[in-house]
């Protein structure tokens, strides 16, 4: 793999999307939750990029799903803050169902890299 190509890997894109989106929605939560539910939400949202990347620069196809599962992990941790917040009255309906259509893509995407390496190294 070539050096920084897990930068060209759609679930990375979407994913690093979606991490844009999540810093875009803490904007409106109030101050009492900057180092509680928010710091939670970025640490996760981050997670998910840093384990696509981290997981591509591995060498087995073993490391490389471990790390792919971590970040699928991530995202479920995200999509269920993200409820919460939608719970809390912190997000609206519509930007929290907009929100899950962006982590239904990237888990979509995570899933089918996950499948795709599962899949070449049977073929090996």
């Amino acid at each position: 793999m070539k050096r920084n190509s897990f930068r060209n890997l759609e679930a990375y894109k979407e994913a690093k999307g979606l991490v844009k989106e999540v810093y875009r929605l803490l904007k409106k939560f109030p101050k009492e939750e900057q180092y509680a539910l928010c710091d939670q939400l970025r640490r996760a949202a981050v997670s998910i990029t840093s384990n696509i990347a981290e997981g591509s620069g591995r060498s087995s196809v073993k490391e490389k799903v471990h790390f792919l599962e971590i970040s699928y992990a991530s995202l479920m941790e995200v999509l269920s803050q993200m409820d919460i917040a939608l719970d809390l009255e912190y997000i609206t309906e519509e930007e929290f169902r907009e929100f899950e259509i962006m982590c239904d893509k990237v888990a979509c995407l995570i899933s089918g890299l996950r499948t795709y390496f599962t899949r070449s190294d049977s073929n090996l």
